[in-house]
């Protein structure tokens, strides 16, 4: 099983635990492969620097973080400009990088994305769906 993670998602793991942080726990463990593109990695990198007082990262930290998924996480280039999501464009980004890598879930907090609800057979779940889709035991995490 395949998935893409939005930015919101990946902060999410990055700063509390919880739902967010087990679901990317299991990409890392092997559970599933997490799939990210370029932009994504941009996005999240820049917006921890953004907001420093937020997110209480250091730079090293915030680095470590980009490092670590980029060493678990599959590549994808994408090749297709999609425009699907009229409310927010900025979120085409996730979309395109679900098409490119093939991937069976798109994982977002993000209502313009869930309101989708799918694209192209590619599933749009919450981090909780994808967390019981993967059957994983949360007291075992």
């Amino acid at each position: 099983m395949k998935a893409v993670l939005d930015t919101n998602v990946l902060i999410s793991a990055i700063i509390a635990t919880g739902t967010p942080h087990d679901v990317v726990v299991a990409g890392y463990t092997g559970t599933y492969q997490i799939v990210v593109s370029v932009p994504t990695l941009v996005e999240l990198r820049e917006t921890l620097h953004k907001y420093p007082e937020r997110f209480g990262l250091t730079d090293d930290e915030i680095q470590t973080e980009v490092e670590t998924l980029r060493y678990f996480a599959e590549f994808v280039a994408p090749d297709e400009e999609i425009d699907a999501v009229k409310p927010d464009p900025d979120d085409d980004k996730f979309l395109e990088a679900a098409v490119a890598g093939n991937v069976d879930y798109l994982v977002s907090g993000d209502r313009h994305l869930l309101d989708l609800d799918s694209f192209r057979g590619i599933e749009i779940v919450t981090p909780r769906e994808f967390f019981e889709l993967l059957n994983i035991d949360e007291d075992s995490t």
